[in-house]
């Protein structure tokens, strides 16, 4: 009888216990919805495909332009810097022996707004028996291709840009092409490439041996005729003031320390657990740190820069009266207020949230190995306060 007993106890406590599989299930299932969540905020359905990094490098322009506007920890410095949020840089998928491109941009969405086009071409150096030129000047001009059938006649071709380029100098030349590529957004059938003109300034065809770009074939993958777009996906901050890192237009008052260190594993523990510090005292509303680190995440095989960014969390009470050191709001007071004087039931003291928010910068590879440089609001806890 007492052998029964206990084989019913021990098999009720099996039957209460949950699982090892089932807990594995809920543990898979909680971090597939976290993941599909953090790629929401990142805009993105799908994680692009990890590169074998070192085989394939950004372009220059990109990663110069991702340093002016980011600093090292990917914040940006400045969000006037940058016409809307998203550049994309495109390679000539042509390869031809003429100086014509062809660049696929499958990849940017309908929805976006193309703001600015530009053809990126590097022009080389004439070469040395040709150096003694008797013109200093070409006319170089960018056509969109009509029809391919007629791209050598003026009714196959659409002038897009065209200016004079000293023969003899070597480096970017930069040709805008908004136009063009806002006609391929609207019809993807459209887009049949661009063809470059080079002549002299009475009109004349110009050798090629003269004038010569970079192609993607047979030069230098630094040096590759290149498509950068500027666009706008709609996307914008909510209504948290958005300020550029290190700027200070809010009034002069004590500000709350930023601890740099990062959090031990007991710090990491959910502000709803405790607002209290190692000697029992309750904290301050502050600002913590909060490391995103892509490593982790399992995004570093197509995330070129930065390896992950502290986002700081904001932790600590509100306690009555609220000091100016703690940012409070008029409501905030108020709500302190009526909570320390008991006036109305449930009113509870006011929470140590985000009160001025900085963007992120993320360059990466895209599905189709482009590069990608995307801003991202709302993205750090700039300061706290008691709201």
């Amino acid at each position: 009888m007492l052998r029964a007993v206990i084989w019913i106890s021990v098999m009720g406590l099996a039957l209460c216990r949950p699982s090892e599989n089932h807990l594995e299930t809920e543990s898979g299932e909680v971090r597939s919805e976290a993941m599909r969540r953090l790629l929401e905020v990142f805009g993105m359905e799908d994680p692009p495909a990890a590169l074998v990094r070192g085989h394939k490098q950004p372009p220059q322009y990109m990663l110069d332009l991702y340093n002016t506007i980011a600093d090292v920890d990917g914040v940006t410095k400045d969000p006037t810097l940058l016409e809307g949020n998203t550049v994309r840089s495109f390679f000539d998928k042509l390869h031809s022996e003429q100086i014509e491109f062809l660049f696929n941009m499958s990849t940017v969405a309908k929805s976006e707004k193309i703001l600015t086009a530009e053809l990126h071409l590097f022009k080389l150096r004439p070469q040395a028996s040709l150096t003694f030129n008797r013109h200093h000047f070409c006319q170089v001009s960018v056509y969109q291709v009509l029809d391919s059938s007629k791209k050598n006649v003026s009714q196959g071709k659409k002038l897009l840009s065209s200016r004079l380029v000293p023969i003899h100098s070597s480096g970017w030349e930069v040709f805008t092409i908004t136009q063009a590529v806002r006609s391929w957004m609207s019809d993807e059938g459209s887009n049949l490439g661009l063809l470059i003109s080079v002549r002299t300034l009475a009109g004349l065809q110009m050798d090629l041996k003269t004038v010569r770009f970079a192609s993607g074939q047979n030069h230098h993958h630094s040096k590759q005729p290149m498509l950068v777009l500027f666009t706008d996906d709609g996307r914008r901050a909510a209504s948290l003031e958005i300020t550029p890192k290190g700027s200070d237009d809010s009034p002069a008052r004590p500000r709350l320390p930023f601890p740099s260190l990062p959090l031990s594993g007991a710090a990491r523990r959910s502000a709803r657990s405790t607002d209290y510090d190692e000697g029992g005292e309750k904290m301050p509303c502050q600002r913590l740190p909060l490391y995103v680190d892509f490593e982790e995440i399992g995004w570093s095989g197509w995330i070129v820069s930065p390896r992950g960014y502290n986002a700081y969390h904001c932790k600590g009470s509100c306690p009555f009266p609220l000091g100016q050191n703690m940012r409070p709001t008029n409501h905030a007071t108020v709500q302190s207020i009526i909570n320390a004087l008991k006036l109305t039931k449930g009113i509870e003291t006011p929470c140590c949230v985000p009160d001025k928010l900085f963007s992120i910068n993320l360059l990466y590879f895209d599905d189709d190995e482009n590069v990608v440089l995307k801003q991202y609001d709302d993205m750090v806890a700039g300061s706290c306060g008691c709201h």
